[in-house]
């Protein structure tokens, strides 16, 4: 591992261009039901898959390398190369003083839960698997600096298990996967013990889980029709984040930690602080409703602290708790190019946010907690 900043990105995103899927799927075989971008009367785009539009406003989510930040690209033209050119990504991490970048999906859906919504199990999987190749082909082959996560297929669990095997063989460091597999289309709950052979793989490869905060809208408050649409993504910002609260509160009762003891775990775009209070009131439940007496063996916040990890990049109070959630547990981010990203001035927020913290306290948040969980 080559330090030049001192600063691991833990989740940034890459904006896939129009050839993705294009490219890698058979034109023959699925026709228009491949990812693609459709050109509209007014000369905007929007990405299709399988007939239907993806749940994307705009044709890229890449704000904060707009002139506008708060205005999201509506023609591909207009996407800024450093959203989906992995050489101008480099240039903008080293604007941005980025060694290392973590990088989850944008059309493929924050957690790969586009396709986990596709009724077909088979075009899933293809088009899962074009993404994944796509990642290692153009980004990971860029440069060492870029670090490449898989999506996967939700079903069947065969095929989840053996495109992780895949990927992680390819290059792949971590994987992406929805949290509330349920609520995209006909399957069991993630507790059930059917997803088993997806957390003893990831345990076995010794690579992380991700779940990316916002992989579905049916966890978050949704906005008010009145707002303006800079309001309403505003408010989906928020939302985000907090929505991790209740994916977080299910994975410390689940009894998947439990069963699996050295799965490590990211919750991403999660901020911090509430993390803090989430932990304080597991523990406190815990001892109420007697749980021990349940088969539990840990409190959830030992639990936690033994194998996941938040992700922030904003919060200066999340800082403050930081013993209470565990210094081995934080990870820090840019969360480019999306309009909630702290670029191009992350070293001022870091110096803001970090103010106060003792030098080997900061490394390890900035550094050494994703130096260890990527394996760099």
């Amino acid at each position: 591992m080559e330090l030049k900043y001192g600063f691991i990105s833990a989740d940034d995103h890459v904006q896939e261009h129009p050839e993705v899927w294009t490219r890698r799927m058979s034109k023959a075989k699925w026709g228009d039901r491949i990812p693609h971008v459709e050109r509209l009367a007014d000369g905007s785009g929007r990405w299709m898959v399988d007939g239907q539009k993806i749940d994307l406003s705009s044709v890229a989510l890449a704000g904060a390398a707009m002139p506008d930040r708060a205005r999201e690209p509506q023609r591909w033209e207009d996407v800024p190369g450093s959203a989906f050119v992995p050489g101008e990504r480099l240039t903008a991490m080293n604007v941005d003083g980025v060694d290392y970048s973590v990088l989850y999906p944008t059309v493929a859906g924050r957690a790969g839960e586009t396709f986990g919504r596709l009724p077909d199990p088979a075009l899933e999987l293809a088009c899962v698997q074009a993404y994944n190749d796509w990642l290692i082909e153009e980004w990971a082959a860029a440069s060492p600096r870029f670090i490449p996560q898989c999506i996967v297929p939700l079903a069947p669990i065969e095929a989840t298990v053996s495109e992780i095997k895949r990927a992680v063989a390819k290059g792949h460091r971590g994987v992406v996967m929805p949290s509330v597999p349920m609520m995209l289309r006909e399957l069991p709950h993630i507790n059930e013990a059917v997803y088993d052979p997806i957390w003893a793989t990831c345990q076995d490869l010794d690579v992380p889980l991700c779940f990316h905060a916002g992989a579905t809208r049916d966890i978050q408050f949704p906005p008010y029709v009145g707002f303006s649409p800079e309001v309403a993504a505003a408010m989906e910002a928020i939302t985000r984040p907090v929505s991790t609260v209740l994916v977080v509160a299910n994975f410390l009762y689940s009894r998947i930690l439990e069963r699996f003891p050295r799965l490590k775990v990211v919750f991403a775009e999660t901020s911090l602080a509430w993390g803090a209070y989430e932990l304080e009131l597991a523990d406190h439940q815990f001892e109420r409703q007697r749980l021990h007496t349940e088969g539990y063996d840990l409190l959830p916040s030992v639990l936690f602290k033994r194998q996941c990890h938040l992700v922030g990049w904003f919060d200066s109070t999340g800082l403050k708790t930081r013993h209470h959630i565990g210094l081995d547990n934080l990870l820090w981010s840019t969360n480019f190019p999306q309009a909630t990203s702290t670029w191009p001035e992350s070293r001022r927020a870091i110096a803001r946010c970090f103010d106060g913290l003792p030098d080997n306290e900061r490394r390890q948040i900035l550094v050494d907690n994703a130096a260890r969980l990527y394996a760099l």
